[in-house]
């Protein structure tokens, strides 16, 4: 955090492993190629996996899709031909109801299995899917709602995480993520490692933001979390700062979605979750004139359409973007 009430930090990339998965406070998956496999062919399709993609998340995602497709037939899944994989897509659509995202995985698990481990020449049923997603405009918070929601939630360490997402664009799992190494003080930065699509990126955080997460971290000093697990027990006082000085792990995701839906409820501010605040964050930065480009770069998007959906509001050309993160951090409760 580049301040002497903390450690000083070397810079490090977290091993992709289950461990590290646990630090960061992801829900662990187990490694396809570790699962008790019904069939050989499925043991190969893990190995195929294993091959093709880092991330275990995506491995376990695209294994998952196997294996509700030989439980749905009840037999190997090398068996099944194109005209069974058209009689579980239709299934999947019209009786299951999957969303078109959901339908095009387990269609991108089929090609990869069927094309790519069995060798099957190319299937015509693939090419007559058209899935299209229901465009929907996410939900956006007004700042006076901001200030609300932050000043409603009372207890300080699900206060300052919930004002660091909003005033940082993070994902929840990126915030409680967040390690001493990845405050950069006296450059106003925040590095955010292994992001979704195990990108790294870097973004400006405010000085009266910084300000808060030290003070924050004076409490707890743990010697690498910023948002450490506060376990159960006494809620206050000294049992609980030894508590969090001394965990390994990070807040449970679960634990800050929780208290959000009492804090929103409580305000009557109706659709708000952890991820409005991301959503919230975008939409101000365009509305103060922060280029599409820059607020692409600042959510970590990797096709400039996903940024696109926020220009339902007016966009202008200014693009001094550390002032305009001050002027949306500036006056939030502390």
């Amino acid at each position: 955090m580049n301040n002497a009430n903390h450690p000083s930090s070397t810079k490090s990339t977290p091993a992709k492993s289950r461990d590290s998965e646990r630090r960061l406070g992801h829900r662990v998956l187990p490694d396809p190629l570790t699962y008790n496999h019904a069939y050989p062919s499925m043991k190969r399709y893990a190995e195929l996996l294993a091959l093709r993609y880092d991330c275990n998340r995506t491995r376990h995602a695209y294994y998952r899709q196997l294996d509700l497709l030989q439980r749905h037939f009840q037999c190997d899944p090398q068996s099944r031909n194109q005209d069974h994989i058209r009689e579980y897509l239709l299934f999947l659509k019209f009786e299951k109801h999957w969303k078109s995202n959901t339908i095009r995985q387990a269609v991108a698990c089929f090609k990869t299995f069927f094309h790519q481990l069995l060798q099957q020449e190319p299937w015509e049923v693939f090419s007559q899917i058209r899935t299209k997603d229901h465009e929907t405009l996410p939900v956006v918070l007004t700042h006076d709602q901001i200030v609300r929601l932050i000043r409603g939630i009372r207890l300080r360490r699900y206060r300052i995480p919930i004002k660091l997402i909003y005033c940082c664009g993070l994902r929840l799992s990126e915030c409680l993520s967040l390690t001493i190494h990845d405050i950069k003080g006296e450059e106003g930065k925040l590095l955010i490692r292994q992001g979704k699509g195990l990108k790294d990126r870097v973004v400006p955080i405010a000085s009266e933001m910084l300000e808060d997460l030290r003070e924050y971290y004076k409490f707890h000093r743990n010697p690498l979390l910023i948002f450490p697990n506060a376990g159960r027990g006494v809620q206050e006082g000294p049992a609980l700062q030894a508590r969090m000085h001394a965990a390994t792990t990070p807040m449970p995701q679960c634990s800050l979605q929780r208290l959000l839906v009492l804090a929103r409820n409580e305000l009557n501010i109706p659709d708000a979750t952890v991820h409005t605040l991301r959503h919230s964050y975008a939409t101000h930065l365009i509305e103060s004139g922060a280029s599409l480009h820059t607020v692409q770069r600042l959510l970590g998007h990797k096709k400039i359409d996903t940024t696109m959906v926020y220009l339902h509001l007016t966009h202008q050309s200014r693009e001094n973007t550390r002032e305009l993160i001050e002027a949306l951090c500036h006056g939030l409760p502390r």
